[in-house]
């Protein structure tokens, strides 16, 4: 690989007190030793969608950033057992620039670790012509017990970072003819 991947990790909750930028945070600390990525921050805070779809600069601007990419990791809460309506604006906000290309999750929430944001996640990204990396990570409880040295978790990323990267690279590869 000639030059790293373009990864944009984006943070869904926009949440007052949120606990999101100590998971993002947690993530976005193994990707200093990681050359195979060039990292970048969505935080959804920073870059609210409207919920009516309309083209705005701010749109325009944040699907440039989204088509400049080459893969994706996605900080999610799980609310009422779904993902975060900032993340919804978010995901609708553009159509092509996610095509063909990789995504992951880290999740955390009550005792399902927001896997069920995730697994709902999974579907809506199937339609946008993305591919969801299988492995996932996910903290259950996360704001009474979050372990940042958490094996499971740790050995987890590892392995959604190295499927993201194969992914990134075979599509980065592909995108070019993609059948549209």
């Amino acid at each position: 690989m000639d030059e790293p991947l373009r990864l944009e990790v984006i943070v869904a909750s926009t949440r007052p007190g949120r606990f999101a930028p100590v998971v993002a945070d947690w993530f976005l600390g193994a990707l200093a030793d990681r050359p195979e990525f060039e990292v970048g921050v969505l935080d959804l805070i920073d870059h609210p969608m409207p919920t009516e779809l309309t083209e705005t600069p701010q749109v325009a601007a944040f699907r440039e950033r989204l088509g400049a990419a080459d893969a994706f990791v996605v900080v999610t809460s799980e609310y009422n057992h779904g993902y975060p309506a900032s993340l919804k604006a978010a995901l609708d906000s553009a159509k092509h620039e996610w095509r063909a290309k990789p995504i992951g999750f880290v999740s955390y929430g009550g005792l399902s670790g927001g896997l069920r944001a995730v697994e709902q996640l999974r579907q809506v990204v199937a339609e946008l012509h993305m591919v969801s990396v299988r492995e996932s990570v996910s903290f259950a409880q996360a704001k009474r017990h979050f372990d940042p040295t958490d094996g499971a978790a740790v050995d987890a990323r590892e392995r959604m970072l190295r499927q993201l990267a194969w992914w990134g690279t075979v599509l980065r590869v592909a995108r070019p003819t993609y059948p549209g």
